[in-house]
């Protein structure tokens, strides 16, 4: 990957974890990377702190945001016509959580707790309705505006969570490119605005010192791995 496309998923992947440190309930980060692997150019990986069997809307919603933290921050920082189709997994994911709120889990208010598709996904609220096609529609049409009111609602915690934090973007993506993986203490230096400590056994000092984010402006147990790749990673 040329000095563009690293730079722009050590901003990618940093949107990512600075959403899930910020919003309530997320599982916590514990690394970052912009080491490819596989497809994925870079990832963000979080760890639950424990065995989880089910998840809040709170949650949910959380995950949500975080998922859409990687594309944000490339708009943010690049614009809108620099961004790229690295976040087409994490859209793709993020629709489907909150298509199953609304059809699957019953966290609609607007629809209330009812099942409203097959396991096909295709048909709504069984099969006696679809013999009433008017009713059908209304209710495909409903749920269509309730999942965009998900997606919208989290996308824009995420904007504004990213836009009242970027020195802590510009500083993490600063650390990414120095050290192209950083784990959770780096990661709670940078939160805390605090000179960003190297990784141990790392001897290559620049000329201009630690990472600090007021100085970069403008520019296997039980505990599975959790990135948002699969439920945990976010590439």
């Amino acid at each position: 990957m040329d000095e563009k496309e690293k730079r722009m998923t050590a901003y990618h992947e940093a949107g990512h974890a600075i959403v899930g440190k910020l919003v309530p309930e997320h599982d916590p980060v514990y690394k970052v990377s912009i080491m490819p692997r596989g497809r994925a150019l870079g990832v963000t990986m979080f760890l639950p702190e424990r065995d989880q069997y089910s998840a809040s809307k709170q949650k949910l919603d959380s995950m949500i945001s975080s998922l859409y933290g990687g594309r944000i921050a490339e708009e943010v920082v690049f614009g809108w016509e620099q961004v790229s189709t690295g976040a087409s997994n994490d859209i793709e994911r993020a629709t489907e959580l909150a298509r199953n709120m609304v059809t699957k889990w019953g966290l609609s208010q607007r629809l209330g707790p009812l099942s409203y598709s097959e396991e096909e996904g295709e048909v709504f609220l069984g099969r006696s309705v679809t013999q009433h096609k008017t009713v059908a529609e209304e209710t495909s049409h409903t749920i269509d505006e309730e999942i965009r009111s998900f997606i919208d609602r989290n996308y824009e915690r995420a904007e504004r969570l990213l836009k009242e934090n970027i020195d802590i973007l510009h500083a993490m993506a600063s650390a990414l490119m120095k050290y192209e993986t950083i784990d959770k203490f780096q990661i709670e230096d940078l939160m805390a605005r605090k000179p960003v400590r190297d990784p141990q056994g790392w001897d290559d000092k620049p000329p201009h010192g630690d990472v600090k984010v007021d100085e970069v402006k403008g520019k296997d147990d039980k505990k599975t791995e959790k990135s948002i790749g699969q439920t945990a990673e976010q590439g």
